[in-house]
């Protein structure tokens, strides 16, 4: 009988996050280096530059991949013959694998979980609870997956209940246009088909797990419903033309995945999940002779890019920078920033319209007066770092808020990453603001043009507190200008296709 003991439990679990925070699976990195390879679009084969050279030096580095090191989804299939010998549930020992993992010395995590959700929604600190998934199966051993899974991709999940009759890809083409890009594209797809509501949604979860294959797919060629499934709907979402970051390109995903169930007569239950750049996650068994060993990835592995950020771009000094400079900035065009600049999140938005409506002044020293504010959370510095991985957060979570920055506190433009809404539009050209987008997924590579760090305001607020950052050279594209014109508007037009029936 196989004895699995509670350290081998929790050492797994934990090497297994931290392993996952630095290593992409090297069939993602094969695939979007494939298709960067294929790209035609220079706004989209530049984004993928930065997530294949932000993968390679977070391998070296052994730092996260991206800011958002994301919630922890456990998938456990434990073998009927295990014996446990622990004094705590299964549950408490992944928490604690967690808790040591995201505060590990050396490679801190960024801690994203919040109790009392519809409350006052407090950081937990450590970023437990995981999310669990346990099956009990025949066999004596432990079958394990580790996720890390960012807000960015979550918050695109999409579900529906379509009529038996109805057309499943259709579904599919319709809606994903309408998650825009702040699931940081190109990643996976995966899709559940069938069974209830939350086995749909499950099912979807599960098939982000399974290989990157889609090219050896249609070179043997579909035999089965879901691999024809998988096929059409990489052809037709691929056509929309969202391309990487949503700014316009040939590749929106990497690969389709789909899993399925038998379901009631009556339904079709349909689930989609994005997985985004900073995909995450890893498979290995207990068997009770220890800790899991992992096995790192070779550098031989990734590829080769060379970047030259200067290249085409326009450098912009933050510190003395006007409206009227602003104004010949166009959607498209590449800058890099050097300056000073603030930071904030959500959590800050609402903290500063919650001042305004009461009729209070902004915290000694927050002055937002011709500054411009980049929307993001960083991870904690470790080593002689100045701040960690510090990539952009999704900007449409602030749109609401855009309105009352650019009135109320002189704000002069905004940085994050996807999408504005309409709303934001027409308060960037009422204002003669802009919009700039960094990428998402590349957020060590971001955080190496950040010189100093302080915190200016909201301390308590962790790693959404308000900070200065003084940056050189920090790569970012136009993507709403003055006018109001958006790139992620013109750049999917322009490279949408019509795929044959």
């Amino acid at each position: 009988m196989t004895i699995i003991k509670k350290p081998d439990f929790i050492q797994s679990i934990a090497d297994a996050l931290q392993f996952i925070s630095y290593y992409h699976p090297i069939d993602y990195i094969h695939a979007l280096h494939t298709a960067y390879q294929h790209e035609e679009s220079t706004a989209a084969k530049d984004a993928m530059a930065q997530i294949l050279i932000n993968s390679r030096m977070c391998a070296e580095g052994h730092r996260p991949i991206c800011q958002d090191t994301g919630a922890v989804v456990v998938f456990l299939q434990i073998g009927m013959d295990v014996q446990w010998k622990t004094d705590s549930s299964v549950e408490a020992m992944v928490n604690v694998a967690v808790q040591q993992a995201y505060t590990h010395p050396d490679n801190v995590l960024r801690a994203s979980m919040v109790e009392d959700p519809a409350g006052t929604r407090k950081n937990t600190g450590d970023n437990t609870p995981a999310i669990i998934h346990t099956e009990i199966v025949p066999g004596d051993k432990v079958d394990i997956v580790v996720m890390a899974k960012g807000g960015g991709s979550e918050n695109k999940a999409r579900f529906a209940v379509l009529n038996p009759s109805d057309n499943l890809v259709d579904w599919v083409v319709e809606t994903v246009p309408q998650l825009g890009a702040g699931w940081c594209p190109p990643g996976i797809l995966g899709i559940g088909i069938g069974g209830t509501a939350e086995k749909a949604m499950l099912l979807a979860k599960q098939s982000l797990m399974d290989p990157v294959d889609i090219q050896a797919l249609r070179t043997r060629g579909a035999k089965t419903t879901i691999e024809k499934l998988r096929l059409e709907i990489f052809d037709k979402v691929n056509a929309l033309g969202i391309g990487a970051q949503g700014l316009g390109g040939l590749t929106t995903v990497l690969d389709i995945k789909i899993r399925d169930f038998p379901t009631h007569a009556a339904s079709l239950p349909v689930a989609m999940i994005p997985n985004c750049a900073a995909t995450r996650h890893v498979h290995f068994t207990l068997d009770g002779s220890g800790p899991a060993r992992l096995e790192p990835p070779r550098l031989e592995d990734w590829p080769e890019i060379t970047w030259d950020a200067a290249s085409g771009s326009r450098g912009v000094n933050l510190d003395n920078i006007t409206r009227e400079d602003i104004a010949q900035w166009k959607p498209g065009d590449t800058l890099l920033l050097t300056g000073k600049l603030l930071t904030g999140r959500d959590a800050v938005h609402k903290r500063i319209a919650d001042l305004m409506a009461r009729g209070e002044a902004l915290p000694e020293g927050l002055d937002f007066t011709n500054r411009f504010i980049y929307y993001v959370g960083p991870v904690d510095p470790v080593r002689d770092e100045v701040v960690g991985p510090a990539g952009p957060t999704t900007a449409t979570r602030m749109d609401k808020f855009t309105d009352m920055m650019l009135e109320k506190t002189g704000l002069l433009g905004m940085i994050g990453k996807a999408e504005r809404g309409s709303q934001a539009i027409d308060s960037i050209k009422k204002f003669s603001s802009c919009y700039l987008v960094a990428t998402g997924g590349a957020a060590y590579l971001i955080a190496q043009a950040i010189k100093s760090s302080r915190i200016v305001a909201f301390e308590e607020m962790g790693m959404e507190a308000v900070y200065e950052f003084e940056v050189v050279d920090m790569p970012v594209t136009v993507a709403v200008d003055s006018q109001g014109e958006s790139i992620h508007q013109s750049g999917p037009s322009l490279w949408r296709v019509t795929v044959p029936e």
